[in-house]
């Protein structure tokens, strides 16, 4: 059996698992619970990134969006990239179809090894991240050097763990879309006899048919999370998830001629050489939270994570034209040059742990909420020398067969290890009623060792301090500023340092912002300006930090209830960057590429009231113009993109069953939805007019 066919088999089988027989259903249906399925998309009330204590995000001087478990449902994300499309101040950032999800946050890309987190501890991104087992997906915009530490300027993503339920949950979802893509999943949920002890499983899997023919591959995935309530004060939780994906990864095009925009469709696939294997990947995750309430002030609580991920790449990569020598670019009449590239048996061993101590006390008129801690983190990367060589020539338009060189990658060894120490201490002091003064610093000790480089240390202090004023409940207005801390880049392939990682390098941020809840809609606005080294390739070729890199920008949300049958929502974001003190022209004056000045979304939804159960709606997105090289002397058209859908929640003997159908980029527009500037240069399509219907019983 081919592991595409297993895919597809393991889909039907997790369904298939998780229905009972209707005569099972109906001779149980007077002990089945009553399971609520009615979901809502209000905003979130509390999310673990924004900070170390459990107040609300009212009152929390940074900006953060949430994306709920029922919201993932109601809007049938399956992925990060599908989420990311609710918040304007998300973008693609190198997000190949059938590669690693990538993506920037205020116009900054975040860092694959320390930007993204499961349950507030670093995971790696070279790969999917699995949404099955996840309760929320939470996205910290701005530094995050108090709450994170070594983390990108853009924020941090966190992705909340599901957990066991206190009343037995049973459901199971199937679904298809784009051009035959089938998806299943199956979630469980409950306690033991004993009920000290919980459980949660998910398990999943796809068969992948891209909108990009040819991008086709498999998913499987399963995963467990358990509780043990050991005493009433101490509690005990376990979790462990594993993911096997293959898919040949979608390229993205170049330039013609070095200067114009190529004219494909969509579904264009310049990775289709008969030699093109899946891009291969593992990843898997054992997870431990140990949390003890020594009263009703103090609590502390440990927490460990332990990530592996491995990887074959192979890839038939498209690159210039030698025939004009062009580089990047493709050729006039849209050849480009083919280079087998291989890179086979890479892994990234990342483990984190944390230690907290918080509690709330007073000292005379002034109440305060303080938290202490301690964390460690390390993450091995092992590689072998990569194959890249010219193979031959193919065309956009008319694909030509090339032979592969032949060879692989070199014996793969550890290259480069990093390790974080930290301890971070923070007071939120009540000042007055009205009046809270949240002050913190995260010290940080890092070492990095590189194979053939001398070993880097570096200490660094990372301050926090924010002011929150409440002149009522439901207003908040809050002034911040903060230092962050992220790891020098990695110079690209064909640089004269390629592989080598700079030197750590601090930012600054400033940041403004007004939240409030009016009559049931939550609002959040933020002003902010960030402040980081600029870094890239300079004339002779080698990757440095040099010059500033400035993002000055303003953000809006809102969502919630404009009626009882119409629920609303929008995000919006005006974003100015430049760059400046290099000394180059091409550099100093210019937007930074692939980040609009202006990006909005908006969505909707009514429930029928002469229909109950029936759901429609519908979101649209707008992106504004990029830059697709340093120069800006080539811009990328603005877009519009408009995606609808609908819900049907019924019964099916006795078992709540919700119907969900969408159809996205409605209109069917071309549209350039990623313009990164890595290895030369690419644009990435999105896609076009798909649809997708999916069945979710629960029982």
């Amino acid at each position: 059996m081919t592991k595409t066919k297993f895919a597809a088999s393991a889909a039907a089988l997790a369904v298939a698992q998780a229905f009972p027989s209707i005569a099972v259903a109906q001779a149980n249906e007077a002990q089945m619970a009553e399971v609520v399925i009615t979901a809502t998309r209000t905003a979130a009330e509390r999310a673990s990134v924004a900070g170390f204590s459990d107040a609300p995000l009212l009152q929390t001087p940074a900006s953060v969006s949430v994306i709920t478990r029922e919201q993932m449902q109601e809007l049938n994300i399956r992925t990060t990239t599908d989420a990311s499309r609710y918040d304007a101040s998300i973008s693609d950032a190198y997000n190949a179809v059938g590669y690693a999800e990538q993506f920037s946050i205020r116009g900054f890309k975040l860092n694959n090894a320390n930007s993204y987190r499961k349950d507030g501890l670093p995971i790696s991104a070279d790969t999917q991240i699995p949404l099955e087992n996840k309760e929320a997906i939470e996205v910290l915009k701005g530094l995050s050097g108090l709450q994170a530490g070594v983390a990108a300027p853009g924020g941090i993503v966190n992705y909340v763990t599901k957990r066991p339920t206190s009343s037995t949950q049973r459901s199971a979802l199937f679904e298809v879309s784009e051009r035959g893509t089938l998806h299943g999943e199956a979630d469980f949920g409950g306690r033991f006899e004993d009920r000290r002890f919980g459980y949660r499983i998910n398990v999943a899997a796809d068969r992948l048919r891209s909108y990009i023919k040819g991008a086709d591959g498999h998913r499987n995935f399963i995963s467990g999370a358990f509780d043990w309530q050991i005493s009433p004060q101490a509690l005990l939780q376990v979790d462990a998830d594993y993911q096997n994906k293959a898919q040949v990864s979608a390229p993205g095009f170049q330039l013609i001629n070095g200067v114009s925009l190529p004219g494909v469709p969509a579904d264009t696939m310049l990775n289709n050489q008969p030699w093109s294997f899946p891009v291969k990947t593992e990843s898997s995750n054992i997870g431990a939270r140990f949390q003890y309430q020594f009263s009703s002030e103090w609590s502390a609580t440990v927490s460990a994570n332990r990530h592996l991920f491995k990887r074959d790449d192979y890839t038939a990569f498209p690159y210039g034209c030698s025939a004009q020598e062009l580089y990047p670019g493709f050729c006039a009449n849209g050849d480009y040059d083919v280079y087998d590239y291989r890179s086979l048996g890479e892994k990234k061993k990342p483990a984190a742990a944390q230690a907290m101590l918080q509690g709330r006390f007073a000292t005379g008129a002034l109440r305060h909420e303080f938290t202490g801690g301690f964390s460690y983190y390390e993450n091995h990367e092992y590689w072998g020398d990569y194959l890249y060589d010219w193979a031959g020539v193919s065309n956009i338009y008319h694909p030509v067969v090339v032979p592969p060189v032949g060879l692989s990658s070199g014996p793969v060894s550890e290259r480069r290890n990093d390790h974080e120490r930290a301890l971070f201490v923070q007071d939120i002091i009540g000042l007055s009623s009205e009046l809270k003064l949240h002050a913190g610093a995260r010290y940080v000790k890092l070492k990095r060792n590189e194979v053939d480089v001398a070993p880097t240390n570096a200490n660094f202090w990372l301050p926090n301090v924010s002011l929150v004023y409440s002149p009522r409940s439901n207003v908040a207005l809050y002034a911040s500023y903060a230092q962050g801390l992220e790891h020098g880049g990695i110079a690209p392939i064909e640089t004269t340092n390629q592989n080598r990682a700079l030197a750590p390098g601090k930012s600054k941020q400033v940041e403004f912002g007004a939240k409030a809840e009016v009559s049931g809609i939550s609002y959040a606005a933020a002003l902010y300006q960030i402040d980081k080294g600029l870094e890239y390739t300079d004339a002779s070729n080698t990757f440095v930090r040099n010059g500033e890199a400035r993002h000055r920008g303003i953000e809006f949300s809102a969502q919630g209830k404009l009626t009882r049958e119409l629920l609303v929502g929008a995000s919006a974001t005006a974003l100015h960057t430049e760059q400046s003190g290099t000394g180059l022209s091409f550099y100093d004056g210019k937007r930074v590429t692939n980040v609009p000045a202006v990006k909005s979304t908006l969505f909707a939804e009514y429930s029928v009231p002469q229909l109950p159960g029936l759901k429609v709606g519908g979101d649209w997105q707008f992106t504004g113009k990029k830059a697709f090289d340093e120069q800006n002397t080539v811009m990328v058209p603005k877009y519009h993109v408009l995606n609808l859908g609908g819900s049907y929640s019924t019964k099916v003997a006795g078992m709540p069953l919700v119907v969900r159908a969408q159809v996205r980029n409605a209109l069917d527009r071309f549209y350039w939805r990623d313009v990164t500037p890595d290895l030369g240069g690419y644009l990435f399509p999105g896609a076009e007019r798909t649809f997708r219907v999916s069945a979710q019983l629960f029982f």
